[in-house]
C-alpha cells in the first residue's frame, strides 16, 4: 500500500469503482479529496461510452463531487479518435447513446444508415432486434465491426447487467466477423491515458474492478494495478486468472492514509 500511495498518477475506472448507477460508493469522497490534497495526477478512464466528459462531470457533481471535465476520458472518445484516424471522412452506423454519437460527430465522423463504412456498438438502452438486423446486413455488405469496449457485464444499482461485449455478440455470431474493441485493455487506450496525465507508466497505478479489462490492461502496459472488490470481481475469482493485481482492496476508500 505504501508503494501505491507513493505513485504520482492514478488512472481509475468509474463503474464499480466510483459508483454503481447513481449511488456513490463508500470512501469515494475521501479518495478524491486525497488525490487533490496530495497533488496527484488523476484520470477517470471509463469503458462506458454512454456519457461525454461533461455529463460525467455533472453526474459526479450531483453525487457531491467536484471534478473538472479534463479528468475524464471514455471509450467513446477513444473509438471516435481511432476511426477518424483510420478512415478520415468515413461514416458509421451506431448502436449506442449520445456520448458515442457526439464523440463521433466531434471527430468528423458522420452517421449513415444506408451504406456505412463502420458499424460501432456501445452500451445502449435502444438495443432492438431491428438494430441487430441492420447491423448484420451492413457488416455482411463490408462494414467493419467495432465495439467501444469488450466488457460482457457491468455493475448497476439493480445488479449486474449486459454490457457492450454481450450486446455485440449476436452480430459477431450472425456475420462470422470478430469485432475490434477500442476500450480497455487495448494498449491504445492506455497510451492515451498516460499522455493525458503526463506521467510515465512507472509513476502510475491503475485502479479497477475488472480483472479482464482494468487489471490485464495494467499488467500488459507494465503499470501497477489495484483491484477493488466493490464492482464485478470477487476475491475468489482472482485465482482463476493467470495474472494477478499488485494489490487487492475492498474499495478506493482504503487508499488514503
Amino acid at each position: 500500500m505504501k508503494t501505491i500511495r507513493g505513485k504520482k498518477a492514478f488512472i481509475c475506472d468509474m463503474d464499480g469503482v466510483i459508483y454503481h448507477g447513481n449511488k456513490l460508493l463508500h470512501g469515494v469522497p475521501e479518495f478524491v479529496d486525497w488525490l487533490k490534497r496530495e497533488n496527484k495526477h488523476f484520470l477517470f478512464l471509463t469503458n462506458s461510452s454512454e456519457r461525454a466528459p461533461l455529463e460525467l462531470q455533472e453526474k459526479l457533481k450531483r453525487l457531491g463531487l467536484e471534478v473538472d471535465k479534463k479528468h475524464f476520458y471514455t471509450s467513446a472518445l477513444a473509438t471516435a479518435a481511432f476511426v477518424a484516424k483510420q478512415s478520415p471522412g468515413c461514416s458509421t452506423y451506431i448502436i449506442g447513446e449520445t456520448g458515442l454519437s457526439n464523440a463521433l460527430y466531434d471527430a468528423g465522423v458522420t452517421m449513415n444508415d444506408v451504406d456505412p463504412d463502420y458499424v460501432i456498438v456501445g452500451e445502449s438502452r435502444n438495443y432492438t432486434y431491428e438494430n441487430i438486423l441492420r447491423a448484420v446486413k451492413f457488416v455482411q455488405n463490408g462494414a467493419k465491426l467495432i465495439g467501444t469496449n469488450p466488457d460482457q457485464t457491468g455493475p448497476t444499482e439493480q445488479g449486474i447487467v449486459p454490457a457492450t461485449g454481450a450486446l455485440i455478440s449476436p452480430i459477431e455470431k450472425a456475420t462470422g466477423q470478430q469485432a475490434y474493441f477500442v476500450g480497455k485493455p487495448n494498449p491504445l487506450m492506455m497510451r492515451t491515458a498516460l499522455k493525458k496525465i503526463g506521467c510515465r507508466r512507472e509513476d502510475t497505478v491503475i485502479v479497477g474492478d475488472r480483472m479482464d479489462t482494468d487489471i490485464v490492461a495494467g499488467v500488459e502496459s507494465e503499470i501497477a494495478t489495484v483491484l477493488v472488490l466493490s464492482g464485478v470481481t470477487s476475491r475468489e475469482e482472482v485465482d482463476t486468472f493467470a495474472y494477478r493485481p499488485d494489490l487487492i482492496i475492498d474499495g478506493v476508500g482504503d487508499i488514503p492514509e
